[in-house]
């Protein structure tokens, strides 16, 4: 079946509109794969530093952390206050749901008192599902601790249950505490997750996992769509080749084609017969009539 003119529109409009959506998927993966190597970067770049004092990466209450900074160790002297520990909810470790342990760490920062958050790490959950197993208290008295430094995440929208939160975010860890340590010294726009306590505690914890290095798919995925696309506008142009192609014969291909496989009489002789037929047919048409005289 031959198509019509707007048959032949309609179908390349919509390989056109197809390769360009597959183009924008494609640009999208890239998108996400170029952000996910930078942040792969920044971790070869940071986590493996030697651990700088905490006034070298954050210079005094109500400052934030670089960008370039995340990831860094560093070493917090200061004393726990374990009475506002708060739980981190929906964090599992190797796939085991429980909670981390988040102490505030009074500190100080250019001379002025400063309240930092730890993670000091991960504890299954107990009996009930809403409570630890155990709470181990970090060490007594002054403490040097190596963090890892992270940016504090976005707060939660929701609240969470009394002395839980799903997020760290500094302002919220506090609050929930409802204890002394929010009105005992500023607050920074980071928190850190233990890497080692001197002195140790009596009872260790498991630490924070290494941070994930895995690309992803999004390179592959990316050269999948432009594949896509491609092949939604080479499989237009096939289409429309063939079909023209098929439809375009010439006179003489026709006429050979009615030919004898063989047959070497020059081709106005070949058709001179079925000319000779007709004329024959004719005459004896006429003489069939009445009246007709040869």
């Amino acid at each position: 079946m031959k198509r019509t003119r707007r048959q032949w529109v309609t179908l390349g409009l919509a390989a056109v509109l197809l390769a360009a959506l597959c183009v924008l998927a494609a640009f999208w993966q890239w998108h996400r794969y170029t952000d996910r190597q930078e942040q792969i970067d920044l971790v070869d770049a940071n986590y493996a530093a030697q651990p700088v004092p905490l006034e070298e990466l954050v210079a005094g209450p109500g400052s934030t952390l670089a960008a370039d900074d995340v990831w860094r160790p560093a070493v917090v002297v200061g004393e726990y206050v374990p009475e506002d520990t708060v739980l981190l909810r929906n964090r599992p470790v190797n796939g085991t749901p429980g909670f981390h342990l988040l102490v505030p760490l009074r500190t100080e920062l250019g001379g002025e008192p400063v309240v930092i958050v730890v993670d000091r790490g991960f504890v299954p959950l107990g009996a009930d599902a809403s409570e630890a197993a155990s709470v181990p208290d970090p060490p007594a008295g002054q403490v040097a601790v190596t963090v890892t430094l992270r940016a504090d995440e976005p707060a939660a929208d929701r609240g969470a249950e009394g002395g839980t939160v799903s997020r760290i975010n500094t302002e919220q860890v506090l609050a929930a505490t409802q204890g002394a340590s929010t009105a005992d010294g500023g607050t920074v726009g980071a928190y850190g997750q233990m890497r080692s306590e001197d002195p140790a505690a009596d009872q260790a914890l498991v630490p924070a996992p290494r941070p994930d290095t895995d690309p992803g798919s999004h390179l592959s995925y990316t050269f999948q769509w432009a594949i896509f696309a491609l092949g939604a506008v080479g499989g237009f142009v096939l289409l429309w080749r063939r079909e023209t192609r098929a439809a375009t014969v010439t006179a003489g291909e026709l006429i050979a084609a009615e030919e004898p496989e063989g047959s070497s009489r020059p081709r106005r002789e070949r058709r001179r017969p079925r000319r000779v037929d007709e004329e024959h047919e004719d005459a004896l048409v006429d003489a069939a009539r009445p009246g007709h005289r040869g």
